[in-house]
């Protein structure tokens, strides 16, 4: 029997005449530090078996996600990531560089001139985008596309900012992947914030430290992705 969340993708399908349909989600909108990664995906119109175990990534564990992500890079019509800096972040609003993320995403995809549909997670849509969109609040628990995005970019952003750990150590990115648990909040007290922490986050401006000397030096020095990220995820 064909998976309930393949099902509502196939019926969205049909119901707006789309000949493709590409689920978008992010990853990190409540860390303090580093980027909120977004994804887009899009999945063949025929269900496959070996991704009936795709769901909203907050319900999988951190193994689970991992053995998905190349399934779904693999088996996918096509994936793509878009990046919002924590700049960027600190520029116009966590909500709104979310949503820049997401148009990110969704511009590296080839969707061509076929009627197309893009779902977005969450109650907002994504401005300026050139497609038809739908925003479905909690898509990522109904839509086998959305919720394969959310896998995608959570696994993208927490590899990141796994990567970051060894780069500004003492903060714990690798373990907590910049959520304010505890540990990182007793490391900004410490050491005060790193280049990749959010500045417009009141943790971080309570530690009150502008980014200057050494350490601005060290983030302009900071090799980065394009700020649409890598055309492909890394595996």
């Amino acid at each position: 029997m064909p998976s309930r969340l393949w099902r509502f993708d196939e019926a969205l399908r049909a119901h707006h005449d789309a000949a493709t349909l590409a689920g978008v989600d992010e990853a990190g909108r409540g860390p303090l530090a580093g980027p909120v990664v977004a994804a887009a995906v899009v999945l063949p119109s025929i269900e496959l078996k070996e991704l009936r175990a795709v769901r909203d990534s907050k319900r999988l564990s951190a193994k689970q996600r991992d053995e998905l992500f190349p399934l779904i890079r693999r088996k996918a019509l096509q994936v793509a990531v878009g990046w919002a800096w924590w700049e960027e972040i600190d520029l116009h609003n966590i909500l709104q560089a979310s949503l820049i993320a997401m148009r990110r995403a969704v511009d590296r995809l080839r969707l061509g001139e076929a009627p197309c549909l893009v779902i977005v997670d969450g109650n907002r849509e994504i401005p300026s985008l050139r497609y038809a969109q739908k925003a479905l609040v909690d898509g990522d628990a109904y839509s086998q596309a959305i919720a394969a995005a959310s896998i995608v970019a959570k696994v993208v952003r927490d590899r990141w900012m796994a990567r970051f750990d060894a780069r500004f150590p003492g903060y714990g990115f690798g373990q907590h992947k910049g959520y304010g648990t505890p540990e990182h909040l007793a490391a900004l007290d410490r050491l005060g914030p790193s280049p990749i922490h959010r500045r417009s986050f009141w943790p971080v401006v309570q530690g009150g430290l502008p980014l200057t000397g050494r350490r601005a030096e060290e983030a302009a020095a900071e090799p980065r992705e394009t700020a649409a990220g890598p055309a492909e995820p890394a595996a």
